[in-house]
């Protein structure tokens, strides 16, 4: 397995503490069977669609749960008791799928429809993460400045 060195990233950036731990993830959890097959779709700007093919699961074979940044697909299949097959070339087996999700993103739905799970998401950014303009001379330094010296001034009168 190859390792990979982040410390020239480190240097210029802040706040990512979570990329090493994300992407160690990520080349472990590579080692899955590829089952079921998925797509992974930028429709816009801010919004994904997952698309895992279930031919064959139900609804109520379904199961979607997001914690920690993971969204995590599950297939139960139940148990097909009397069948006899002369040929069983479908997979109806049990699964576990985990995305890892990035800050921001939120699942908005999900739908299945001719086989297909599909899996809305959006990235909503907070208001305070937006980019703003920072007028230069304008802080609130100087107001607290300000206030200082009219305390000092308020003390030696």
């Amino acid at each position: 397995m190859a390792t990979i060195d982040l410390t020239p990233l480190y240097r210029s950036t802040i706040g990512f503490d979570r990329m090493a731990s994300i992407l160690d993830a990520a080349m472990r959890a590579d080692t899955s069977t590829g089952y079921p097959p998925y797509n992974i779709e930028a429709l816009e700007e801010n919004r994904y669609q997952i698309s895992v093919a279930v031919a064959g699961f139900e609804e109520k074979e379904l199961e979607l749960e997001v914690e920690r940044g993971v969204l995590t697909v599950r297939g139960r299949k139940a148990d097909e008791e009397g069948k006899q097959y002369l040929h069983k070339g479908i997979a109806f087996r049990s699964f576990e799928r985990k995305f890892n999700l990035a800050d921001y993103v939120q699942v908005e739905g999900a739908n299945l429809k001719n086989g297909l799970l599909v899996v809305e998401l959006r990235k909503v950014i907070p208001e305070q993460m937006k980019a703003r303009r920072i007028p230069i001379g304008e802080s609130g330094l100087r107001t607290i400045e300000a206030g200082e010296a009219n305390q000092d001034r308020q003390a030696a009168a």
